[in-house]
């Protein structure tokens, strides 16, 4: 029994490290294909998890969930982007022209 919930917590660790991977991969495509990107991390809330935002210089942007702030504050810091708290530095209006200009037409 107590094998048991050794391997279901080694199983889970495993499964986080692959998430972290995951989100990882996704942050470092977004930001090579993206010159000029800046990152807004965002604080947890009541019912949503922390994350970070990266916004590029034409206002496409991209938001995941990351496990923590802190792993999001050292992601920015090692992949050398400019980093924003949201809630004290405002989202850019490019990211909301972008939004605005690839909405689907109202009918």
């Amino acid at each position: 029994m107590i094998f048991d919930r050794l391997r279901a917590k080694s199983a889970d660790r495993r499964q986080q490290v692959k998430a972290k991977q995951a989100v990882e991969a996704t942050f470092d495509g977004f930001v090579t294909t993206h010159p000029g990107t800046q990152a807004w991390v965002e604080q947890a809330t009541g019912f949503n998890k922390a994350s970070l935002l990266l916004v590029a210089t034409d206002g496409e942007w991209l938001r995941r969930s990351v496990p923590t702030t802190k792993w999001a504050q050292d992601y920015v810091a090692d992949s050398g982007l400019v980093c924003h708290i949201a809630g004290i530095d405002p989202y850019p209006q490019r990211m909301r022209d972008w939004d605005a200009a690839h909405r689907p037409p109202k009918d």
